[in-house]
Parts: C-alpha cells; sequence; structure tokens
C-alpha cells in the first residue's frame, strides 16, 4: 500500500486531537513535524476569525482537508431548525473560503423527540443545504456515528444509512466519511464500503479500547485497541479514495501533552498502525 514517505505525505492533524492547542499553535506543530494536511474545527476558527485562520494556513503551506462540522439539523421548532440550516451556510461559506471542498456533516439528534421525526429532520435538512453547498464548491460529507450516539449526536449511525441519504444527490454533492472509531463494528461494513465507490469524502482514524470508559474521549491512540485499520484503510482505497487521512482522536492524555509531543506520537503510530 505504499511507502512510509508516501502515506505520510496523505497524513492530516484533525484539530480536535489537539484540542489544548489554538490554531496557530496547531498550524506550528504541523509545520515542525511536517504533517501537510489540517482538518479545522469551527469553535478554532472562530477564536481568532476567518480571515486569520485562513492567512496561518495559508502562509504555512498546509492544506486542509475538511471543515468541522456542520449538520446538528433536528430540533424542536421549525425557527430552530431553520436557525441550525442558517449556520450550516455559514459553515459552507467557512470551507470553500478556507480552500477546502469538504464539509463533514455530523447530522445531529434530539431526546426532545423520537428518532424517526430526527431522521426526517436531517433528511429535511440535507435537501434544503445541498443547493447552497454545491455553488460554492463544496461537498457535504455525511458522517455515520456509533449508535452510542444516537440520542446526543446523530441519529444516522452505519454506513449503509449515510449511503441511502448520499445517493439521493449527485456524488459531486454529498458522500461519506468513514470513520473507524464509528464503523468498525458494522457487520455489514465492508460491502457498504464498496457501496461507497466514488462517494468517500473522508477517512478519520484512530482506536477502540477495551474498555471504553468515556463516550466523547474514549478514542485512543491508533495501535492501542481492537480495530483492524490496514484493512478497513484498504477496502477505502479499493473503492476509490486517495485523499488525506485524518488522525481524529478526542483523548484527555492526548490533551494533556504538549502540542510537539502529540504529533511525533500520532506520526509514529500512523506509519505503523495505518
Amino acid at each position: 500500500m505504499g511507502s512510509n514517505t508516501e502515506l505520510l505525505k496523505r497524513m492530516s492533524l484533525n484539530q480536535i486531537t489537539t484540542e489544548q492547542l489554538n490554531l496557530e499553535e496547531a498550524v506550528q506543530a504541523c509545520t515542525k513535524a511536517e504533517v501537510p494536511w489540517i482538518s479545522l474545527w469551527r469553535h478554532k476558527i472562530e477564536e481568532i476569525g476567518l480571515k486569520q485562520s485562513k492567512k496561518l494556513v495559508k502562509d504555512a503551506g498546509l492544506q486542509v482537508s475538511s471543515l468541522c462540522r456542520g449538520g446538528m439539523f433536528p430540533a424542536s421548532t421549525k425557527a430552530l431548525r431553520q436557525k441550525s440550516l442558517d449556520e450550516n451556510r455559514r459553515a459552507v461559506e467557512e470551507a470553500a473560503e478556507l480552500g477546502t471542498d469538504v464539509l463533514v456533516l455530523v447530522c445531529g439528534s434530539s431526546s426532545e423527540h423520537d428518532i424517526e421525526a430526527c431522521r426526517g429532520w436531517v433528511n429535511e435538512g440535507i435537501e434544503e443545504l445541498v443547493p447552497f453547498a454545491d455553488s460554492h464548491g463544496v461537498k457535504l460529507g455525511i458522517e455515520p456515528l456509533h449508535p452510542m450516539y444516537a440520542a446526543d449526536r446523530s441519529v444516522v449511525v452505519t454506513l449503509g444509512e449515510a449511503m441511502s441519504l448520499a445517493e439521493k444527490y449527485s456524488p459531486d454533492q454529498v458522500g461519506v466519511v468513514v470513520d473507524v472509531f464509528h464503523v468498525w463494528w458494522d457487520s455489514e461494513l465492508y460491502q457498504q464500503i464498496e457501496r461507497a465507490e466514488g462517494r468517500i469524502l473522508g477517512f478519520h482514524v484512530s482506536d477502540w479500547n477495551v474498555p471504553i470508559t468515556d463516550t466523547f474521549k474514549a478514542r485512543k491512540l491508533m495501535g492501542d485497541g481492537v480495530i483492524d485499520i490496514p484493512r478497513i484503510r484498504a477496502a477505502v482505497e479499493k473503492a476509490g479514495y486517495q485523499g488525506p487521512i485524518e488522525v481524529e482522536i478526542m483523548n484527555e492524555d492526548l490533551w494533556n501533552m504538549a502540542g510537539d509531543e502529540v504529533l511525533a506520537t500520532i506520526k509514529d503510530r500512523f506509519v505503523h498502525y495505518v
């Protein structure tokens, strides 16, 4: 599957992996570690503004693999759902300005309403957003989340569900994001990856530790868990994806490390376990 040098050319720091760093610090850490890609999070951009964020990334010569995140479509009232859609439109504009064509969608849920209603609102939200995103040259990447997040983060919990939503649109408009943490358990995973040929807009890596102790900050470094990452990567590549591979790890231990140490650690694990 290629040399380590070629593989590292595809490595992207998903900014949540270094949540302790502001954007300037994260960019500096990437530059020092010779990591060529970065996936930006909107709350980090908001801290310094879009114009300064763009300048920092551009001046460092980094490429933006994606923007996190859009979505969160379900809400208890029509007014709140419209507010969410407006926020998604702003996210599209930010993605276009930052030079990435992928806006990652964490589709959302609401514990106040039944899950079928939430699925309907997700469908409606994407339908409303597609023309606007398309006009800005931005693709919507639907990221299915592990079922444990269905009540508070996303009612889209399998790659098959994500594909059923994506297939309503052109591959140039809507695709899927394959995050190993969220999909490794699925008995239909490899069939659905094959189904997703031409629609995979992102590939995220981390690992699943046993026992899992924290739902949000549960992710571990690649090699510290049970996920067969190389097999999933091979399937994703066979389905046509050759883009950046984002290291996305929400983990308290990593957040307590110095940025340079985090980058050195994840680079080493990336080479050996991805």
